[in-house]
């Protein structure tokens, strides 16, 4: 199978400092990343948009923020010391960065010592990028989109061993859903160690975390019990909630009493 060569220039979402709206600029000429050695080059189909791509902009997970995200914040930003940085792990974030956890897309170059086997395939990217000399320090850990750059252009790269092939009728912003949310709701429920049988309540059911904890839990033969608002009650009843509870905190407080 013959495939084209990647153009040496993409389009790119640009975000060049921790702030507001105005850190994030459009570039149609960025050049397009090599992939390094164990890394592939996905051509992007589609890139999610959630929380922590808007966290990791305005700054919020660094160590000195004390407010709670806000729309204003997401327009304008957190003011923090010098030095400080708002990323994941040790590493910190350097800018121009690429943001863009959520990729879909197909694998279209290899880095050296990667097999040919991934090569053309439907790609979903795990997001947590390990050190794979020490995997279990997360310290070490980095995030696509944060400590290096992500899905938000034509192109992007990623270890292989963080490449999943996926066979699948949804479309690639369908897709392009999954990773951050379905991950933090996988480690949630191994955290949790839960088991067939086990009830799992979970709040915020309609939300991406939500949603998948329901459909993770099921998974495993667990009971899931949805907490939402009235309108969305069918919404998480019809990808397996057992169970909805109304979110109002008068209603929670009035069926605990009762139980």
């Amino acid at each position: 199978m013959n495939f084209a060569r990647p153009p040496e220039r993409m389009r790119a979402m640009v975000t060049t400092g921790h702030g507001g709206l105005e850190k994030l600029e459009y570039h149609h000429d960025w050049p397009t990343p090599t992939p390094q050695a164990g890394e592939v080059l996905i051509e992007v189909g589609a890139c999610g948009m959630n929380n922590t791509d808007i966290n990791t902009r305005i700054g919020w997970y660094d160590k000195s923020v004390r407010e709670g995200t806000t729309a204003d914040r997401g327009e304008r930003g957190f003011d923090f010391s010098q030095g400080q940085t708002g990323g994941w792990g040790d590493t910190g974030i350097s800018f121009p960065r690429i943001q863009g956890a959520d990729v879909c897309g197909r694998v279209v170059a290899l880095g050296e010592g990667v097999t040919d086997d991934v090569m053309g395939r439907r790609v979903l990217v795990d997001t947590w990028l390990r050190d794979w000399d020490d995997p279990d320090d997360l310290e070490k850990c980095r995030y696509f989109g944060s400590e290096v750059d992500g899905g938000f252009a034509e192109y992007a790269t990623a270890p292989v061993k963080n490449v999943h092939p996926v066979d699948s009728n949804l479309s690639d912003a369908e897709l392009a859903t999954f990773a951050t949310s379905s991950i933090t709701a996988e480690n949630m429920l191994r955290r949790a160690d839960v088991e067939a049988g086990e009830s799992v309540l979970i709040p915020g059911a309609s939300g991406g975390v939500g949603t998948a904890l329901i459909q993770l839990s099921k998974r495993r033969g667990a009971v899931p019990i949805a907490m939402c608002s009235k309108s969305k009650a069918e919404q998480v009843r019809s990808i397996g909630a057992q169970a909805v509870i109304p979110r109002s905190p008068r209603t929670w407080r009035q069926r605990s009493s009762r139980r």
